[in-house]
């Protein structure tokens, strides 16, 4: 069945039908999945070969065989936020994404306002010891919208908490830690910072590399508005930055799978 797209999707359709012309000529077709909000300067994120979500309680009950059906091959999910908040309905997605196949991993969303050592090890009791899971992620965002933390502190405290925290996760899990990001946390923070980890970029109106100075990066968040059978509503969307032969490799060498 043909996918009717939103008519603001239909800017990118010239960018995407030359995808799909060079897909054809030396490899597999790519899906294009919707997007109800799309932004002309992502559109090369679309195209790339491995595609997948982030996805928190926000997207309620989530259908993981229609979503993997659907193209979607990682997935990481919201495991805990600050000291004392496990997202409510981690332990389901976790168990449901592995079920249907969907290669996941855990991200712990860092709070400003507790110490490192009680956010570490929430987060340890909350993640489940998985040789097959994803490496963990430490989104570092400042918590703008938070009504009771919305306050930044200096740069010396943050990059104090986060190596804690780093280290808590690498050791909890055996795997090196991915760091995730936005554009404003990165230049007042991370910037020349890190740079033996693996970085996962959100930029949502213009390439990674344009908005991050001098940051390789893993992932691409490039999209918040995106939609996936399985999924009500819009979603978070990634993609991995790599061809498929690269992303078979990395995901052996990091999940055995």
């Amino acid at each position: 069945m043909t996918r009717a797209f939103p008519v603001s999707y239909r800017r990118l359709a010239p960018v995407f039908l030359a995808g799909l012309l060079l897909t054809g000529c030396g490899g597999a077709a790519i899906k294009y999945l919707p997007d109800s909000d799309p932004h002309p300067g992502v559109a090369r994120a679309h195209a790339m070969p491995v595609q997948g979500i982030d996805i928190s309680k926000y997207q309620g009950d989530i259908d993981w065989n229609r979503v993997r059906a659907d193209g979607i091959r990682f997935a990481y999910i919201k495991v805990s936020e600050g000291g004392d908040h496990v997202d409510e309905n981690f332990y389901d997605n976790w168990e449901a994404a592995a079920r249907a196949g969907v290669p996941r991993g855990a991200y712990h969303f860092m709070y400003w306002c507790r110490t490192a050592a009680e956010q570490a090890l929430w987060y340890q009791l909350a993640v489940p010891q998985d040789k097959t899971q994803l490496p963990p992620v430490l989104d570092l965002e400042w918590n703008h919208q938070s009504q009771s933390c919305p306050h930044k502190i200096s740069k010396e405290e943050a990059l104090a908490k986060i190596d804690v925290i780093l280290k808590a996760m690498e050791e909890h899990t055996g795997k090196k830690p991915i760091i995730y990001t936005d554009i404003n946390f990165h230049k007042d923070i991370l910037e020349g910072r890190y740079k033996d980890y693996p970085f996962w970029l959100r930029s949502v109106a213009a390439e990674a590399k344009e908005r991050f100075k001098n940051r390789p990066f893993l992932f691409w968040q490039f999209t918040a508005t995106g939609r996936v059978d399985g999924i009500k509503g819009a979603v978070d969307r990634n993609a991995f930055n790599g061809d498929e032969k690269t992303w078979r490799r990395w995901l052996r060498s990091q999940t055995g799978l």
